[in-house]
């Protein structure tokens, strides 16, 4: 429970239950839990989807919608995927990469980068086919990326959350991460669910060595790109008709 209430409070504006900081194994046994706080959070977002299209244009709804996302989660996958841009297109060595993205000034890439997201999220969501399916596996899938990201590939720094999150977090965490994805893919769509599992996952093996090209291990904002790059593709998927 400790573990799962850590997920929660770590990912998103959940209530601080637990009015202490979280150990380092706490933080590493919270990583199976993500795609938990996925669910719960895609629910929400299904509900306040469904009560303002009652009474809104589907594009003001969907507006209403990202403004939603971005508080129940605090805009903290927002801000890594900003700072990877800016990192990774504003710096010319993975030392200086990593200074731009410690940097809590915005650039030119970042701001760019995050209103195309904006708006590409804002039309995916006023285009879905499937709705209550896209909001409850957009971010139960990118959540379940940024669990399999944090144990399969390489920290870049030598300190901080990131580095006690990874060093407790393991391939258990993984398998359970997993397994409730599957779950929950099946449920949803059945075999295109599995499908698009296959799929999120080549998308994050191809991300995240494209950043170990430029850096020399992932951070906190390589996750936050992660989380907000799969939601968006999973946004996407579901605008298309089959």
């Amino acid at each position: 429970m400790i573990a799962l209430l850590a997920a929660f409070q770590f990912l998103t504006i959940f209530p601080a239950f637990v009015r202490r900081m979280f150990t380092a194994d706490e933080m590493g046994r919270a990583v199976g839990f993500f795609p938990w706080v996925g669910l719960a959070l895609g629910g929400l977002l299904l509900g306040v989807d469904s009560l303002l299209r009652s009474f809104l244009s589907p594009y003001l709804a969907a507006v209403m919608v990202v403004a939603a996302w971005l508080f129940l989660t605090r805009a903290l996958h927002f801000d890594g995927f900003l700072d990877i841009f800016d990192g990774l297109f504003g710096g010319f060595s993975p030392i200086r990469r990593l200074e731009i993205m410690k940097d809590p000034r915005v650039g030119a890439f970042g701001v760019a980068a995050g209103v195309l997201l904006i708006f590409a999220k804002l039309f995916a969501i006023s285009a879905l086919n499937t709705r209550p399916a896209a909001f409850i596996l957009a971010p139960v899938l990118a959540r379940w990326a940024m669990s399999i990201a944090i144990v399969a590939f390489p920290y870049a720094r030598q300190q901080g959350l990131g580095v006690d999150m990874k060093s407790h977090a393991g391939w258990p965490q993984v398998v359970i991460s997993s397994l409730f994805t599957l779950l929950v893919a099946w449920l949803a769509v059945q075999g295109w669910g599995l499908a698009l599992v296959v799929m999120i996952a080549a998308l994050l093996f191809l991300s995240a060595r494209y950043m170990l090209t430029l850096l020399p291990g992932l951070t906190g904002d390589s996750y936050g790109f992660i989380c907000e790059l799969v939601e968006l593709v999973v946004l996407v998927v579901f605008t298309i008709n089959y």
